[in-house]
């Protein structure tokens, strides 16, 4: 059976007892999409995120998984910050020793405990789960000390560490003990467990816990529905969200927000048939559309292919009035940038500002990557110009950069382009030092791999599994077999999941690595029996001379012993007449023939002995084990 038919039928089993019915899935469809259907919405959607604030309920509780305890910034003092470093390089340090040290070891550091500082401290952790739940832990005993409590917050960044690396069971651990205390687990919560459990693909946890937000007092209304709807099809679950979309609306109306949701699905997973049929499924169920729809649908004919029919509605949207906002001008610009229209692209940025359709950085962005691909650098750098000079909205972001950083050819234009980037007030993210790793490394500029390595450390930024991936495949491309192995222990050391092909990779190596070291062992064999061989050494009376033989002996041809014998007798037969010397070389023929002969038949005689010997040794083998066995037997009836 179908992975995804077993899916749904055990959702049926479980938990939908309504019935429903797959819809039938026909390439034929056509695209219900008239001109004479746009609409002009009083409220626009600029964005994925402020489609979010569509209900009418309280929109701080919309995707709740999408809010990140960052856009509320800490009050990072310096103070903090360093005590955070400090406790860092303690964990770091001690990090191979055992719990109870390392335990003592935070217990003699003297540290004030408050929230900043633990978040920090977990933050910088991110990638090492084993020392970030150390220290959860030890932060939690603390508390039940009379010290500081671990709040919402420190649980909810655990949970969200432990659910990014997939650490299911020590997630179900934290989750439990924050159900005993009362109004630890929120929205936040939720949202977090939600998203790690629709990464990880374990769907059907995400729709218990779903289920479970009563227990929490949590209100299970059309916003938590559709957050649960959301992260499934933000991680590929698409057709288990509209499953869940068609057979709850008994309880969970359909809006228009439901209906984007699933559709955005669909065009995440470039599916434009899916697309298409579910558009035409909102089309016939007469619920509104509004600006969002038209924009994941052009989106979907985009990545289709489908650009020229995407343009035409583009253009059509202004004519009917329908002003498309940024967000559906960035697709269409993408696309053409991507089929290398760019003049296109510029026009069409050109008539935004004209409009009153303000660029956003993604505009920039789509625009820079582009440029950059075709090394246009001078118009690259107009427009990066004409973002800082905005002070704004449209300032560079880390993503601008990375497309800056991918267009530098020498490694002495990163620290430029770094201090540029500073300057501005852009942090450096874990994507960007992964992206400096994979540039060093093209560049086989090993101080720069250092530094960035130890940069990242010290920032609390990694490494992380992706930049092991980058270490360990950069070094075995150059051949570096004994550190691309180092770092690929050290990273399953740290238990990282590795991708497929790195886990492959990494036993070929270690396969490889191996074999290298058994030749080598077996070169060192060879010539230590090389120097230490038995030379068989025997006697030839006859001619009065050390014959050197090796075991077991060469046999000679005749005319070998023929030219032997007249070499070594070459003075005995001067001035002697030609029978006398032809007499005696026959002679010595024979005899040499005869010795020969005689060795022969002394080495198979030794190796005869040696193999009788050997089935001796077995039979008396044999004879003490049947010896024994009787004085067994024996023993066992004197004693009855």
């Amino acid at each position: 059976m179908h992975p995804r038919i077993r899916l749904l039928n055990s959702f049926i089993s479980r938990k939908f007892l309504r019935p429903f019915t797959q819809p039938k899935f026909k390439s034929s469809l056509t695209f219900a999409f008239p001109i004479q259907n746009f609409v002009t919405v009083s409220d626009p959607v600029r964005n994925f995120r402020s489609f979010t604030n569509q209900s009418a309920i309280d929109p701080s509780r919309a995707l709740g998984f999408l809010e990140s305890d960052t856009v509320s910034e800490l009050h990072e003092s310096s103070i903090l910050v360093e005590e955070a470093k400090r406790v860092q390089s303690l964990l770091k340090f001690n990090g191979k020793n055992s719990m109870d040290k390392i335990e003592q070891s935070l217990d003699q550091c003297g540290v004030s405990l408050c929230e900043e500082l633990v978040l920090m401290v977990l933050r910088r952790h991110r990638s090492d789960w084993q020392l970030a739940y150390l220290f959860f832990n030890w932060v939690r005993r603390r508390g039940g000390d009379g010290e500081y409590e671990p709040s919402t917050r420190v649980y909810n960044e655990m949970l969200d560490i432990l659910g990014r690396l997939k650490r299911f069971q020590k997630v179900g651990q934290v989750f439990d003990e924050m159900s005993k205390r009362e109004g630890l687990v929120n929205e936040r919560t939720i949202g977090v467990l939600l998203n790690r459990y629709a990464a990880a693909d374990k769907v059907e946890e995400a729709t218990e816990l779903f289920y479970r937000r009563k227990e929490f007092r949590l209100p299970l209304d059309l916003v938590a529905f559709q957050n649960l709807l959301m992260s499934l099809c933000r991680h590929k679950h698409v057709e288990a969200a509209e499953f869940l979309f068609r057979s709850k609306r008994g309880e969970f109306r359909h809006d228009i927000k439901s209906w984007n949701i699933i559709l955005n699905g669909w065009c995440v997973l470039g599916s434009l048939r899916e697309t298409k049929r579910f558009w035409n499924d909102i089309v016939s169920s007469r619920c509104k559309r509004d600006l969002f729809t038209y924009g994941i649908f052009i989106n979907s004919l985009t990545k289709a292919g489908k650009l020229s029919t995407a343009v035409k509605l583009f253009h059509a949207m202004w004519k009917k009035g329908c002003t498309p906002d940024v967000a559906i001008c960035n697709c269409i610009i993408d696309a053409l940038c991507f089929k290398k229209r760019i003049p296109e692209a510029l026009e069409i940025f050109g008539e935004m500002n004209e409009n009153g359709c303000l660029p956003d950085v993604a505009t920039y962005n789509s625009l820079i990557k582009h440029l950059c691909k075709i090394r246009r650098m001078e118009r690259v750098h107009e427009l990066l110009d004409e973002m800082e000079k905005t002070k704004g909205h449209c300032m560079p972001n880390p993503r601008t950069y990375s497309y800056l950083l991918k267009s530098l050819k020498k490694p002495e234009e990163v620290p430029v382009l770094l201090e540029r980037m500073k300057k501005n007030g852009c942090v450096i993210t874990a994507d960007i030092y992964n992206l400096m790793l994979k540039l060093f490394m093209d560049w086989n500029d090993e101080e720069g791999l250092s530094s960035t390595w130890s940069e990242m450390e010290k920032n609390g930024l990694g490494p992380d599994q992706r930049s092991y991936t980058i270490m360990v495949h950069g070094l075995h491309n150059k051949g570096k077999m004994e550190e691309a192995l180092q770092y690929f222990q050290e990273m399953m050391s740290k238990e990282l999941i590795p991708e497929p092909r790195t886990k492959l990779l990494g036993k070929a190596i270690k396969m490889k690595l191996k074999g290298k070291a058994n030749e080598q062992l077996g070169a060192m064999n060879a010539d230590i029996s090389a120097k230490h061989e038995k030379k068989i050494q025997v006697k030839l009376f006859g001619l009065g001379e050390m014959m050197e033989l090796q075991s077991p002996p060469t046999p000679m041809t005749e005319d070998e012993m023929y030219k032997e014998a007249v070499d070594k007798k070459a003075g005995y037969a001067r001035g002697r007449g030609a029978s006398e010397l032809a007499q005696h070389v026959g002679t010595q023929k024979i005899e040499l023939t005869e010795t020969r002969l005689e060795l022969h038949t002394t080495h198979s005689v030794l190796q005869n002995t040696q193999a009788t010997m050997e089935v001796l040794k077995r039979r008396q083998d044999e004879m003490e084990a049947m010896f024994q066995s009787a004085m067994g037997k024996y023993n066992s009836t004197s004693s009855w």
